[in-house]
């Protein structure tokens, strides 16, 4: 080997597609750096108003009869080999039956694909739909990983806008402006992160008008189906399956707390078989098939924890969280220098709009949330990680006491800044 002189390395340079995805799912390293200004001298308890884990807090424990599930497919032996490509069929089968609950068709064992959370099931339909040219319409704000794997896979990405004034309904017609003959689907989120909007049965029924007049599929992210407390019922996307195709995302993470078991699953929700018909469900097992595989343990609990829970456990849940809804909203409101322009009704989110011109020293939102940070040990998400500039992103998925005193610090911060004109 020659000692002198530059090495000539076979590896090439890192894919600027790795980069695309960096910059647009900023969000995580964006909190990141909120957290690190938290004053550690501070001997008040953080509030933790960024992501959307409940699990620290005990009033929203996961229900016994899924713990329970889980420790007899351990205990049982059965469940310590590979899963096939689609998933255990007692869980797949398990899952379709708790998703015909709500549809007007009924759903097969063939028609579900189990993922390692829904996380999983957007890098799958991204990658699925990843052919030359073709683009995605998602929405502006949403969930930012959408964009990442979008991003990776080479799918074009293009944002349509949610409405704050109406209750952060998806703008029909700049979905409709945005589509061209390249566009293969476009993404809802329902019940809605980030604003915790819950879509009604007229609105869900128009977006489905519009995909069929496009000629498109709808993938619908309902990570939190059912999980609603205001006075909108979910609907699920699937209801107009016959309208137009509908792949939905979802899994057992929100609705029963447990985030860190990584069950999701993708079903179609298309009764018209107009999905396979287009090899797209052969394409997605295809994908799962050399991809990861959701623990084997979790899949085999999977069918005694939809049988086994208590409906009283989602009800508590329920009322926990309309109690922390309402208390952020009516709190936010009465801050001022934010605006609250929709009150939560699902989700574990509510985006917030900051007047700039009401603060003193205050340059924008990611200031905003880093001052906050270094003065009441508060973390709350920047909303420029979601594209939306002077917003902020608050989970009240936190203990109702905590909730309550972590609002109370961000009403002082507001004050102790507020603009002299507004004093």
């Amino acid at each position: 080997m020659d000692g002198g002189g530059e090495v000539a390395w076979r590896f090439g340079a890192a894919k600027p597609e790795l980069a695309a995805a960096s910059a647009q799912i900023k969000m995580r390293a964006l909190v990141a750096r909120v957290y690190g200004c938290l004053d550690k001298s501070d001997p008040r308890a953080v509030v933790p108003l960024a992501s959307g884990d409940p699990t620290p807090f005990p009033c929203f424990r996961t229900s016994a009869a899924a713990e329970q599930a889980v420790t007899a497919a351990v205990a049982s032996g059965k469940h310590n080999g590979y899963p096939s490509a689609t998933g255990v069929a007692e869980a797949c089968s398990a899952v379709a039956t708790y998703l015909s609950r709500y549809l007007p068709y009924e759903l097969s064992a063939d028609d579900i694909v189990l993922t390692a959370g829904c996380n999983h099931g957007i890098e799958i339909m991204m990658a699925v739909l990843a052919t030359p040219g073709s683009n995605v319409l998602l929405p502006r704000p949403g969930y930012p990983l959408y964009e990442a794997r979008a991003a990776l896979s080479g799918l074009e990405f293009r944002h349509y806008d949610l409405l704050p004034e109406k209750g952060w309904e998806v703008d029909v017609r700049g979905v409709e402006a945005l589509a061209d003959d390249n566009t293969v689907a476009v993404v809802i989120v329902n019940p809605n992160n980030p604003s915790g909007a819950v879509y009604s049965f007229q609105h869900l029924a128009e977006i489905a008008e519009t995909a069929r007049k496009l000629g498109i599929m709808v993938i619908s992210d309902e990570i939190y189906e059912h999980f609603v407390f205001g006075s909108k019922p979910f609907v699920p996307m699937g209801v107009f399956g016959e309208i137009a195709p509908v792949v939905t995302l979802g899994g057992i993470s929100k609705r029963w707390m447990v985030p860190g078991w990584k069950l999701g699953w993708i079903a179609m929700t298309d009764p018209k078989g107009v999905l396979r018909e287009k090899k797209i469900l052969d394409s997605i097992i295809i994908y799962r098939g050399i991809s990861v595989d959701p623990a084997a343990i979790v899949q085999g609990a999977v069918p005694q924890i939809i049988a086994n829970t208590d409906e009283t456990f989602f009800t508590n849940v329920m009322k926990v969280m309309r109690e922390t809804a309402e208390m952020c909203y009516q709190k936010l409101k009465a801050t001022k220098g934010v605006t609250c322009h929709h009150k939560p009704e699902g989700s574990m989110f509510v985006m917030v709009k900051l007047d700039m011109s009401c603060f003193d020293g205050i340059d924008d939102d990611i200031d905003f949330c880093c001052k906050l940070a270094k003065e009441e040990s508060v973390v709350i998400s920047p909303g420029s990680g979601l594209c939306m500039e002077n917003w902020l992103r608050i989970t009240f998925a936190v203990d109702p006491l905590l909730l309550e005193d972590g609002l109370e610090r961000v009403t002082s911060f507001c004050l102790r800044h507020a603009s002299p004109i507004m004093n």
